[in-house]
């Protein structure tokens, strides 16, 4: 089995406020830690009432300091809602008080509506259409001092100046990310459990076309996926009803905090509506490690990840951090670890 790591979107719950979302995610950070996943990773999302934490920078730091040896970073930084100097300035320095252990994913989206992502950018430097390109290039120019002579930035040092930026991973939901990643050399990451596109096109696309570079010298796929596991299907059943709810209301725009499980069993769903949850179903794996891992392995021999990124969403802390004790399991990392 791959390797297994968290991707982490502080989740509010209605019974769960932002600030015991974000203690709840430190907590979750020790537990998985002690298990063996490889990384954990926080979202940048924007004016939304169900993810607590905006600023994965801060939250890394946090993170980073309550545990031991689990690497720690973005999922993403979205990097035009952001000056590319400051970005770099942030993960030099968090790369410098945890040396090795500091991932830096940069996203294309604004992870929010319009007008919060207005209200982010406009007193930012305002590029015309997707400046995403040009923001990266910026980016690692910081790293590799070569703006050249007669710059603006070319007397400029990003801080600390001995200190090298950490690994950079493009995160993305399309092939566009997926071609990007491969042709500038850099970890690629894919967001299977909202993607429309095909895990397995972009995973190929990436590895096939990936061109060594100065940031990576060989492919690194993640298959970020969502899954909800508990001892018996019953119950992983059970626990997932809050998060078909909560997608369903996402589908119509309504961002509300997770729904506990007695809310969802008790919402009267109409046919249109169990056809839509059905339907998004196909990027939520439910069930007891067994069936989880059935249901996961046609997708990992399909697209070959080097690494699996679990987001879970569950109402409950306690039953969250089991079904990242049973997927630890599954996928034996006590014995990979060892």
């Amino acid at each position: 089995m791959p390797p297994l790591s968290v991707l982490d979107l502080s989740v509010v719950t209605t019974g769960t406020p932002p600030a015991k979302a974000l203690r709840n995610s430190i907590d979750l950070a020790q537990h998985v830690d002690r298990l063996g996943y490889v990384r954990y990773w926080l979202a940048e999302h924007h004016n939304l009432a169900s993810v607590a934490s905006p600023v994965p920078a801060i939250m890394i730091g946090q993170i980073a300091a309550a545990t031991q040896r689990i690497r720690v970073g973005s999922g993403g930084v979205m990097l035009p809602n952001h000056a590319p100097l400051v970005v770099a300035e942030q993960f030099k320095m968090l790369e410098a008080l945890f040396s090795g252990r500091i991932d830096l994913g940069l996203g294309r989206a604004p992870g929010t509506d319009g007008a919060t992502a207005y209200a982010l950018r406009s007193r930012l430097d305002r590029r015309e259409g997707d400046d995403f390109l040009e923001r990266l290039h910026e980016l690692t120019l910081w790293e590799t001092r070569e703006f050249p002579n007669g710059h603006p930035y070319h007397n400029v040092v990003a801080m600390p100046d001995d200190t090298p930026l950490p690994p950079i991973w493009l995160l993305g939901s399309s092939d566009y990310s997926a071609e990007l990643s491969a042709q500038v050399g850099m970890g690629f990451a894919f967001a299977h459990h909202f993607a429309s596109h095909d895990a397995v096109d972009a995973m190929t696309n990436y590895r096939n076309r990936f061109k060594p570079s100065r940031w990576r010298n060989a492919p690194h796929a993640i298959l970020a996926v969502a899954a909800i596991v508990a001892d018996t299907d019953e119950e992983a059943e059970k626990l997932a009803s809050s998060a078909d709810l909560n997608r369903l209301r996402r589908d119509r725009g309504q961002y509300a905090p997770l729904p506990s499980v007695e809310e969802a069993l008790a919402y009267p769903y109409s046919e249109s509506e169990r056809a839509s949850v059905a339907r998004n179903r196909s990027r939520l794996f439910v069930g007891s490690p067994a069936t989880v891992i059935q249901k996961l392995s046609p997708l990992f021999e399909a697209s070959k990840p080097d690494e699996v990124m679990v987001v879970t969403a569950i109402y409950d802390h306690g039953a969250r951090k089991r079904s990242y004790d049973l997927l630890a399991e599954a996928f034996q990392l006590g014995k990979a670890a060892a």
